[in-house]
């Protein structure tokens, strides 16, 4: 038994599939399909169904991919600790960002983090924050970025940073003439919201404490993009409200319809999140480290009230 033909058994476990299993691992598919014929052989056991389309794990196939992941995890940590020892910051490093913080923070850190680590191989993917979970807990993802708390017992939260919500409120809105928003000004059917599988759309809902009918105006619009939600509101469509950064790139002739809040602003938590079992903690550091040397000059408000998804 080796830990290359578990591999490849975890492999087919996951893609219920020899021919994809075998892409994923870059051998050919000959060679994968021998040597796991060559672990069943040993163990005088069948791992998979080949019957069944697609390939299903049998009883004792089931607790034989338990205990894989276990020492396939055990043996790669191994490397973890002597590249930690040795002080090697590198190699590749599998990231999950949200919708909603990619595009702001990402062009903020990436270039001085890929300039200090060159010798780390930053892989990133826009995901939402379930996938991102989901990913992290079957060993794709090696940390994430999105908004806390998860209260989810197998992942470890790390805050980045608070950042507050500020109003864009066109110059024909009840609001507009107000210097400062108040929680208590928001109606949840005068606001522009992210569509569905959003998070900032759930912390939007919370700070208003409400559901948003079915009809409000006579439309019902819910966008992914929050330049959209801009371009809408500057017609007079409804208010919306954004995260602090993305108010950075507005033009400055659309600043003018900003509104930030009394104290304490509502917030919300930004974190690095990664599994309980993550292995490559000084990579895990190191972009930490990156993005809170360059945050705190560029969101400095202190007195916030952070809202979350999970607060009702």
């Amino acid at each position: 038994m080796t830990i290359t033909q578990l591999k490849y058994v975890l492999a087919v476990a996951e893609y219920q599939n020899f021919t994809i299993a075998s892409e994923k691992c870059f051998v050919t598919q000959p060679t994968l399909s021998m040597q796991i014929q060559k672990l069943e052989d040993e163990l005088n056991i069948i791992i998979f169904n080949r019957k069944k389309k697609p390939i299903q794990l049998t009883a004792i196939g089931e607790k034989i991919i338990e205990q894989a992941k276990v020492i396939v995890d055990e043996s790669n940590r191994i490397s973890d600790i002597v590249d930690q020892q040795k002080g090697f910051i590198g190699g590749d490093f599998k990231l999950g960002i949200i919708p909603t913080v990619i595009p702001t923070l990402l062009p903020l850190f990436l270039k001085t983090f890929v300039k200090k680590y060159p010798k780390v191989n930053l892989l990133i993917e826009e995901l939402t924050t379930e996938d991102i979970v989901k990913k992290l807990t079957e060993g794709h993802l090696d940390a994430g970025i999105a908004a806390t708390p998860l209260e989810n017992e197998a992942i470890k939260e790390r805050v980045l940073y608070y950042e507050p919500f500020v109003g864009f409120i066109h110059d024909d809105h009840r609001l507009f003439s107000g210097k400062k928003l108040t929680v208590n000004d928001l109606e949840i059917d005068d606001i522009l919201l992210l569509e569905d599988g959003h998070c900032f759309k759930d912390s939007i809902m919370n700070i208003c404490g409400a559901i948003k009918k079915d009809t409000p105006n006579h439309f019902k619009l819910e966008s992914g993009s929050f330049n959209t939600l801009v371009k809408l509101s500057k017609e007079g469509l409804g208010m919306t409200l954004l995260p602090y950064l993305h108010t950075l790139d507005l033009k400055e002739n659309d600043k003018k319809y900003l509104r930030e809040f009394n104290t304490p602003s509502p917030s919300r938590e930004v974190s690095i999140i990664y599994h309980k079992s993550q292995l490559k903690m000084q990579l895990v550091e190191a972009l930490k480290t990156t993005i809170d040397g360059i945050i705190k000059g560029v969101i400095s408000f202190s007195d916030v009230k952070i809202i979350s998804p999970l607060q009702k």
